[in-house]
């Protein structure tokens, strides 16, 4: 800056108002803090004041001193401070005043932050201030403190609200101010845009009532209210289609889904019309009733409320839209969602982790107002956004905002003052817009997409609009909300409005949008006519899902043990450079000796060798849990950590025989969301075995949502496929209620029409056959999710290693017969069934005893509990000519384990006189004591009733 410049910025002070310059200046000499930060940055950018700079006598400058220090308190640079003040208040409070509600039913929030007269200032004072003393930034156009306060506040407190305060990041908060401030939110809208903004918003009213009056009744959960909802979304497709975005992923509630089934994803009205046509369920209640929103708007469980669309954009881009199936289990489709969009981002066809492209997918998840702050899996969904293993590049959130939930005014359902808030604590960006101001919406939206883009976090906007109707079309609001609805009631439709607005601004005539209107509607009713000559000629026929085969297909599992040796020398290789924890090295160092030397492969290395198998296969793994990296039970190691450096190393990355990627990653404590993600992966990426693992088996439990709703259910209500696969860590070693059960019971009992596997396995080369067979089962039709109830103490016992032979040879057995016992099939009079640790307890205490001990009873392992391999039992009971009984000996509560689900096929074995006993602890209502010596004495009991044939023990043990 020149001598001349900064004289001329000087020359705005004078007299005293100089004086205490000088003042401040020698406080700042000492210290730079001790001054306002306004007057700091003006001595840190200008340099001393002039008299101080050019040498004035120092008489002069101690005279014009004293009679500063009168005065100072009333001088400009005071003023320059209120003004400081004033402008960040309007920043940050500036939402607190603005008209984001079409329906204002509430007084506003008290303002007084934005009257210059609350800060000791005036429109002459503001008037005198040079506007880049308060407003370092500000646009060429603005000069004063006045013209910079009235751009401000007409910024923040017009149809766009924003908070941005509780960002940290300077870089980001500069940019965010940056571009509201220069005006860059609103882009300029050409004539023909403005009309064909119209007319979309024109189509989405007009659906809407001609499905009212023609399907009198029945629901739709209208859009009415947030019929910008559309438009904006369009907004995100072209901006995806011109920056060559080649995916979108979306998830939203029943709110407006109709509407964008339509006009988003193309969905034929003609289709829409059948489907309600068709509807039995018009008086259904309650009124979310699941059953006549899925019949109505599917028909079908193949179409159940998802779509896909491929649109082409002008680039010549063909950009691929997807809406997520979702269930009545709203929120819950969020993490979903954000795992398909991680899924369409990787690549994953090179070994090491996979190569994500964070632009070339993106998604955006629709909440409602009531549920984004009521329903935990929204904050666990947000806590994603920037971990390793699950971030996407940032969501696009849009709170439709309707005001209310159901029935439930939004004082009674948060203790925030806005639906949006939780999103703060993420540091996410909040945009409150005006659902009936479309202009601005758009404009919005466009914004939301530049910031996801520039870094690549999420950002929230809050659609705030109303609910023309009540929660369902059958519901009448007025009986909870009686003075809001009298508004609403009186209260135009947008596309009236926007109608209005471009009459008025010469853009089109009442003629023309009468005409327009009528046209459209005259649309509607020509192919609801077709639809109905059309049904009255042709049968209308339902489509289902592809059934699932009842038996696992058979599948060549077994590896060469020359590959296997090779895997296992190069999994333990390491860069020399790199520092192996010594206990480690050793451990790791001895895993591969158990194979190379001993022929032997324990439950880890047998892991890690069906791992490195399936990436020689070609088929990318990804496994995610809470400590999953490690192993919670510090078994797996397959991410090692230089004990000097903390660099990190991956054997499976490096390992010659790999041909796709291995992604592994320590998840957040969070089980329903980790899991909901890992299933839209999986349904995304079906070539991928994709494996999540809960810290201990129970913890699962809060996961009860995405395992009913998705993980069971999705085949048979979508046709939706996922070989998803869950390892549950299982067994009672007398850790207490919260460390025993994997609750196997509830995996039973949602058993059905082959949805899933579940088993629980006992040897090395079972879970290694087990894991191969379900990567080769994800590239088929058969592809299911897997359940495996997987070891704890077992991770390290004799009995759980497998001879390498097993590996190389056979396959996944169903049935794994015990040693040693049913060797003289006329003297068996007993047959024991068992699963999991039980087995190897029983297996233990055999070796204790004398061959003549246990000559009348055959232990048989059920490896697989469902589907349950009844075929395979009846067999092999036949072949004891003796048998008197069936036993089936568990360590969980009878009510629990698999004993409720498998007692039915037994008695149907046993359907010639054979009885079926049941050994195991009573029905209890905890699934396990938290007593030790407790445990040993009743799983003690256990085995011994269940090997103590000549007793006839059967029946509960305490």
């Amino acid at each position: 800056m020149s001598n001349k410049d900064r004289a001329h910025i000087w020359e705005r002070f004078y007299g005293p108002n100089m004086g205490y310059i000088y003042e401040e200046y020698d406080k700042y000499q000492e210290d730079p803090e001790s001054v306002d930060d306004t007057i700091r940055k003006l001595f840190d950018e200008m340099g001393p004041p002039p008299e101080m700079e050019y040498g004035v006598q120092t008489e002069t400058v101690t005279s014009v001193k004293k009679d500063a220090a009168s005065q100072a308190p009333q001088s400009a640079i005071k003023k320059v401070i209120a003004a400081t003040k004033l402008l960040r208040n309007i920043r940050t409070l500036g939402h607190l005043a603005a008209n984001i509600s079409p329906i204002q039913f509430e007084e506003k929030h008290p303002a007084g932050f934005l009257d210059v007269e609350t800060y000791g200032l005036s429109k002459e004072d503001l008037l005198q201030i040079p506007a880049d003393l308060v407003w370092e930034d500000a646009p060429d156009a603005i000069s004063n403190g006045w013209e910079a306060y009235e751009h401000l506040k007409r910024i923040y407190t017009s149809t766009i609200a924003y908070e941005f305060g509780h960002i940290h990041d300077e870089e980001e908060q500069n940019w965010l101010n940056s571009y509201i401030e220069k005006s860059r939110i609103h882009q300029p809208m050409s004539k023909e845009e403005r009309i064909e903004l119209f007319e979309r918003l024109m189509h989405v009213d007009g659906f809407e009532k001609f499905l009212h009056k023609t399907f009198v009744g029945q629901k739709r959960f209208s859009i009415e209210g947030l019929d910008m909802l559309v438009p904006m979304l369009d907004k995100l497709v072209q901006s995806g289609c011109e920056e060559g975005t080649k995916n979108i992923s979306i998830g939203m509630a029943h709110r407006g889904r109709l509407n964008v089934l339509a006009h988003v994803l193309g969905k034929p009205y003609e289709l829409i019309f059948s489907e309600f046509h068709h509807s039995p369920n018009k008086e259904l209640v309650p009124s979310e009733g699941s059953r006549g929103i899925n019949f109505g708007w599917s028909g079908d469980v193949k179409y159940h409320l998802g779509a896909d669309r491929n649109i082409k954009g002008d680039k010549e881009n063909v950009i691929s839209i997807h809406l997520a199936h979702n269930p009545s289990h709203l929120e819950f489709v969020d993490p979903v969602v954000q795992g398909s969009a991680r899924a369409l981002q990787e690549d994953r066809s090179e070994k090491g982790y996979p190569k994500q492209d964070e632009q070339s997918a993106f998604s955006v998840l629709i909440h409602g107002d009531a549920a984004f702050p009521g329903e935990g899996v929204v904050a666990e969904t947000l806590n994603l956004m920037k971990l390793r293993g699950y971030a996407t590049g940032g969501a696009i959130h849009i709170i439709a905002n309707n005001l209310l939930g159901f029935t439930t005014n939004y004082q009674d359902s948060r203790s925030t003052k806005y639906a949006s808030d939780l999103a703060k604590g993420y540091e996410i960006p909040v945009i409150h817009v005006n659902a009936d101001d479309p202009e601005s919406c758009l404009a919005v939206m466009y914004f939301a997409y530049q910031y996801r883009k520039k870094f690549n976090k999420d950002i929230v906007i809050d659609l705030v609009g109303y609910r023309r109707f009540g929660h369902n079309e059958m519901d009448d609001p007025n009986v909870t909300q009686p003075y809001l609805y009298e508004k609403i009631n009186n209260h135009p439709t947008i596309a009236e409005k926007y109608a209005k607005e471009l009459v008025s601004r010469g853009i089109l005539t009442d003629e023309d949008t009468t005409n327009k209107k009528s046209e459209m509607m005259k649309k509607f009713q020509e192919t609801f006519d077709l639809l109905k000559e059309k049904e009255n000629k042709e049968e209308v026929t339902k489509q289902v899902p592809v059934k699932i085969v009842e038996h696992v297909p058979e599948m060549e599992t077994a590896v060469s043990v020359d590959l296997l040796r090779s895997i296992n020398e190069n999994l333990a290789k390491w860069p020399s450079h790199f520092k192996v924890y010594p206990k480690l090295g050793r451990i790791l160092k001895k895993r591969e000796s158990l194979l190379s030397e001993e022929g032997k492969v324990d439950w880890s290395l047998g892991e890690t060798l069906a791992f490195a198998s399936i990436l020689a296969d070609g088929t990318p793994i990804r496994l995610t849990g809470q400590d999953s990296e490690r192993g919670t039970f510090a078994h797996r190691h397959l991410v090692l950590h230089d004990h000097q450096t903390a660099e990190r190393y991956v054997p499976l990355h490096n390992i010659p025989e790999a041909k796709a990627s291995f992604s592994i990653y320590n998840s957040p404590l969070s089980e329903t969301a980790v899991l909901g993600f890992d299933y839209g992966y999986s349904v995304q990426s079906p070539e991928s075995l994709v494996i999540w693992e809960a810290q201990f088996g129970d913890f699962v439990n809060v996961a009860q949502v995405i395992i009913d709703q998705f993980i069971a259910a999705g085949r048979a209500k979508w046709g939706q496929k996922s070989s998803l696969v869950m390892l549950l860590p299982h067994g009672y070693e007398g850790q207490g209620p919260e460390h025993s059960s994997g609750r196997v019971e509830r995996f039973l009992n949602s058993a059905a029409e082959n949805n899933w596997i579940v088993a629980n396995v006992t040897s090395a080369a079972q879970y290694f056959h087990l894991l191969r067979r379900q990567a080769l089962l994800t590239k088929t039709e058969d592809a299911r999710p897997l359940i495996v109830m997987t070891p704890k103490s077992l991770l390290r016992n004799s009995m759980t290693v497998s001879n390498s032979s097993e590996l190389s040879e056979g396959s996944f057995k169903l049935l794994v017969e015990q040693e040693g016992t049913g060797q003289e099939k006329t003297k068996v009079t007993r047959l024991v069934l068992c699963t999991g640790k039980v087995s190897i307890d029983l297996a233990s205490k055999l070796t204790e005893l004398s061959g003549e001990d246990v000559e009348n009873l055959h232990i048989v392992r059920v490896e697989q509990l469902y589907p349950f391999p009844k075929k395979e039992v009846e067999e092999l009971a036949a072949q004891y000519p003796n048998l008197k009984e069936i036993v089936w000996v568990q360590e969980e509560p009878k009510n629990m384990g698999a004993w409720p689900v498998v007692k039915a096929p037994l008695h149907e074995i046993a359907s010639s006189g054979l009885a079926v006993e049941y050994i195991g602890r009573p029905k209890r209502s905890s699934p396990s004591t938290g007593e030790p010596h407790i445990h040993k004495q009743e799983q003690a009991g256990i085995v011994q009733a269940a090997l103590n044939v000549s007793k006839g023990h059967g029946g509960e043990f305490i």
